[in-house]
Order: structure tokens, then sequence, then C-alpha cells
């Protein structure tokens, strides 16, 4: 399998103590609140291309791009594989909008982030160009080290994105450190399932508006935390105050 892609670099270049942990934040419902107003438009543009692409009514094209998601963690993964739809095009079509106007978040979070110990790193399902313009609308672009988006998930030329096992046990080989180290911060559980399952400490944030969350409430075994919103865990861990046990086999 051809290695994982190294993460875009971002503005952030700090030095990296030799037991710092390394922080991946998921993007949507994590760092911002995408069921405010993103999503709807990403689902409505999601929609009618899948209708235009495979020529079905609209409620077909819905139904289509809520199972891929839900069976592959990303609709665009199923267009790709059953389809043979052109990944690239297909996510600019859906994300190509102006989001600074849209983006909702918590307020003190650019100077929450900046107490936040280690190497910080965006990991998620979106595509690249959307993830920087969300960042930089947020104003914590600069906060980050790295990026880590669909467009990176790329061995074999097929996309693997999260929850993909492989695509966890790749990060860690790419990171160099140990999986202990790093901390995945998602409002996905079974994407956190998969980090602890390659070694990785996991914080939960529950988001209700996140599609099927009211499938996955709760805490499970792999969660070493469970929030309900982003600043709990900025202003524990910028105490010191850290998810889980960094000495975990």
């Amino acid at each position: 399998m051809s290695p994982l892609r190294a993460p875009s670099t971002l503005q952030r270049q700090r030095p990296l103590a030799p037991d710092a942990p390394v922080w991946l934040f998921d993007l949507d419902n994590t760092l911002h609140d995408a069921s405010h107003q993103i999503f709807r438009i990403i689902d409505q543009r999601m929609g009618q291309a899948v209708a235009q692409a495979l020529g079905l009514p609209a409620d077909e094209a819905d139904a289509l791009r809520r199972r891929y998601w839900k069976r592959y963690g990303a609709t665009a993964i199923g267009l790709v594989r059953h389809h043979g739809i052109n990944l690239q095009r297909f996510l600019a079509s859906c994300h190509d909008f102006d989001v600074g106007p849209l983006v909702h978040a918590e307020r003190g979070q650019l100077s929450r982030l900046r107490r936040l110990p280690g190497t910080r790193i965006v990991l998620t399902n979106a595509p690249a160009h959307y993830a920087r313009r969300v960042l930089d609308a947020l104003g914590i672009l600069q906060e980050f080290d790295g990026l880590w988006a669909i467009d990176h998930m790329m061995p074999m030329g097929l996309p693997r994105p999260k929850p993909s096992l492989a695509l966890m046990h790749q990060i860690v080989a790419r990171l160099g450190v140990p999986a202990r180290r790093i901390i995945l911060v998602e409002d996905t559980l079974r994407n956190l399932k998969a980090a602890r399952q390659a070694g990785m400490r996991t914080v939960y944030l529950y988001h209700p508006g996140t599609p099927f969350a009211h499938e996955q409430y709760g805490r499970d075994q792999y969660v070493d935390m469970r929030i309900n919103r982003l600043s709990t865990l900025l202003l524990q861990a910028g105490a010191g105050h850290m998810p889980g046990n960094p000495d975990r086999a």
C-alpha cells in the first residue's frame, strides 16, 4: 500500500518537545458548528451533484448520498467506488462556496488553542481547499501545524478516509511518534473507534447535528473523554489535564 501523503503545512511552526502530544482535530462539527448553516448547503449541492451525475430523481439521489456517507464515512467514496465519479470534480462542486458568512464557533477559541501544548493537525474527510477556507474564516488557521484532508488519503490511488483503520495506522507511521501520544478529537464515534484500535487516545465531542448522532450518543470503551463543547477540552488540556493515559501500552 502506498504511504499516506504528508499533511499540508499550515502557518504554525514551533518546536515540539519529545513527549508533547500530537492533536488531530476533526473539522466539521468539531472545530466549528457546520450544522448551523454549512452542512445544509453542502447536502443540497451534493444531492444535486449526485442526481445530475447518475440521472436520479432528487429523493433517490439524497437517499444514496446518505447511504454512502453512513457506509464509507464520505458520500464521495461510494460514488468513486461504485460509479467511477471523479473525486476532485465532485468535491469541488459541493464545497465551492463562500463559507465566510456561514462559519459559527465558540467564542475565545483562538486564545484557548494557543495554550494547547503539542502539535495540532486538522484531520478531515472534507477537501483541503474547503478546510483551509473554514479555518481562515474562523481566524485559527495559524494555530495549526498541518492539514490532512480527503485529498491526501489516497493509497493505491483510491480514497481511504476516516474511519479506515488502515488510514489510522498510516497516520501513526507518518507522524513517527508512539500512538499513545496522538489524540483524536471527533464528533463521530466510529472514527474514534478506529483511532483507538490503532492505539491513539480519543476525545468524543457530542454534537446533536452530526449525521446519525442519535445512534451514537453515550460514552464507549474506546472514548477517553466525552465533551459537549470544545472549550471544555481546550481549557482542561491547556491547564495540563490531558485525556486518557499517555503511558498506556
